[in-house]
């Protein structure tokens, strides 16, 4: 019985019918979303030339499609449960349409962030309910299969996002990146209509509405505030959107812990099976997108590949992902979570390691694809096991609190290091390129407007050397000793982060027998009667 005495409804076979096209559709629909979310990083130069933006600016772009969709899932992951899954499937759909088309036709990057922010709302509907509709539809080691395939070829076709707008870079106008999505958007809407089952195992709780609220200002608020933390004179606006996220965040505790039907059930969250797998999958794929962000801003500024080469060079973390995805799900049920969380762990922190010491001014493509072939292994590894911990430690009807942690993972994982890695690329870059100004000889000789330019972002420091011919080839080299003073602190911060998920993983994640026990023993306990007092004994 669920809380609110409706009975649990299960489903009694692994797979629904006509599994393969409702999986292919679910997939498409993610496709979608991760399409959106990785097309803007290989556009960040010709965006920044376009509209002379700001680093700050750039960083907004990048991660605004992240924002929107880090801070709805939770809320609208719900509304799904109560509401109907496919229903909001379709709806999510249908909006990334005009979201596209505002973001393509952005008449400035001000709008352009806009666009991003509602594209990211649209995807909080559609990319969490997938699976949700995976772990309500499909049971056992189908799951797990199912499981590992929609992270595969989510994360591999996110990383042809890069490869095809670089494409349209080389013979359309920035905007076209964002309209690559839309023929794939009708194919989408159409297979969910037609194959994917309406109300499998839903909730007949009502949503916590005040919770989602609190939870929206939550993660808006403290993205924000981590991506204003570099920009100058922004201090007093920092401030306030931290304050924003504690109060939201303290208040939204208080809310979940007294009501009735809480959107975030606590209890669960406690479970070690759950709350480690949540960290540990935000490291991966926060890891993952932010390594993706700098790296194609080095690619194109530093190295000087044109967007469709730099889209290519990420190429090897996609198929690698594609591959690994799936031998990671034999691993898990062969090995446990841990062990395999933690060998994608290993794999992650080899890749930024090898960024830190071997990517420089002249670089060659292996030194590239080897970084990116050990974080599609990486992630290809640890993605599995984290959203299957997830998924199996929550009862069925709650699962769409299960896909909106795990999307949350991927999105507030992606806008925090995104954002924490561009505000060190920022303050690293600035701070670089003032030194270089300061030690050289015609330093007196620059304004404070110029120099201020010269520190904004490399896209405008090129906007200065076409500008003043005589010293391009000194900006130039500059900008580039900046940019890497600066992904080098990034990069830093990325191996630090990894480190420490590692470490939380080793000494607090059940291993294979114990996780086992402790998922067999929540789902006795979610079975239990409203009645009945559950135990939240030791490893709950």
């Amino acid at each position: 019985m669920s809380k609110s005495g409706a009975p649990r409804i299960d489903v009694a076979r692994e797979a629904p019918a006509r599994a393969s096209l409702v999986l292919t559709s679910l997939i498409i629909v993610a496709a979608v979303a991760n399409l959106n979310l990785s097309v803007a990083n290989v556009a960040l130069p010709a965006i920044g030339k376009a509209f002379d933006s700001s680093q700050a600016a750039l960083n907004l772009i990048a991660v605004g499609y992240s924002l929107g969709l880090a801070a709805s899932v939770l809320y609208l992951g719900a509304v799904g449960d109560r509401h109907g899954r496919k229903l909001l499937l379709l709806l999510g759909i249908a909006l990334s349409i005009p979201a596209c088309l505002l973001a393509a036709y952005a008449p400035d990057d001000n709008v352009l962030v806009a666009a991003r922010i509602l594209g990211g709302l649209s995807a909080g509907m559609a990319y969490p309910t997938t699976l949700a509709l995976i772990t309500a539809l499909w049971a056992g080691s189908a799951r797990t299969k199912s499981i590992a395939l929609w992270s595969a070829l989510g994360g591999g076709i996110s990383m042809l996002g890069p490869v095809i707008a670089g494409a349209l870079l080389e013979r359309f106008y920035w905007g076209s990146v964002f309209l690559i999505t839309l023929p794939l958007a009708v194919v989408a809407l159409v297979m969910a209509l037609l194959f994917v089952p309406a109300h499998a195992n839903e909730s007949a709780e009502p949503v916590d509405n005040l919770g989602g609220v609190l939870s929206v200002f939550l993660v808006a608020g403290l993205v924000l505030a981590i991506n204003f933390a570099a920009v100058p004179d922004q201090g007093s606006l920092v401030v306030g959107l931290a304050v924003i996220a504690l109060a939201a965040g303290a208040a939204f505790f208080w809310r979940q812990r007294r009501a009735p039907n809480p959107l975030y059930d606590l209890r669960i969250a406690g479970r070690r099976t759950f709350w480690v797998a949540a960290c540990a999958g935000i490291i991966v794929w926060g890891s993952m997108m932010g390594s993706a962000f700098i790296s194609q801003q080095y690619l194109q500024n530093v190295l000087e590949y044109s967007p469709v080469e730099a889209g290519a060079a990420i190429l090897p973390l996609a198929v690698m992902m594609v591959l690994v995805a799936p031998r990671s799900a034999k691993l898990v049920d062969r090995r446990g979570a841990r062990t395999t969380l933690l060998i994608g762990y290993a794999f992650l922190f080899l890749a930024f390691a090898w960024m830190l010491l071997f990517w420089g001014e002249d670089s060659g493509y292996w030194q590239i694809g080897f970084a990116y072939v050990l974080i599609g292994i990486g992630a290809g590894l640890a993605g599995t096991p984290s959203s299957h911990s997830l998924t199996g430690s929550v009862p069925v009807r709650r699962v769409g609190m299960a896909s909106g942690t795990a999307d949350l993972q991927r999105d507030l994982g992606g806008a925090i290091m995104q954002s924490v890695m561009g505000v060190l690329l920022t303050a690293g870059y600035a701070s670089a390129f003032s030194a270089v100004i300061a030690a050289s000889p015609e330093g007196k000789d620059v304004s404070d407007q110029v120099q201020s330019e010269l520190t904004k972002s490399f896209a405008s420091a090129g906007q200065v050397a076409q500008q003043h011919p005589r010293y391009a080839d000194q900006i130039v080299a500059a900008a580039r000793k900046s940019f890497l003073h600066g992904d080098d602190r990034a990069y830093t911060v990325g191996l630090a982060a990894i480190a420490l998920g590692a470490l939380l993983i080793f000494f607090m994640f059940p291993h294979r027998d114990a996780e086992r026990e402790l998922l067999r023993r929540y789902c006795t306990e979610d079975s239990a009667p409203a009645t009945t007092e559950r135990p939240n004994g030791p490893g709950a």
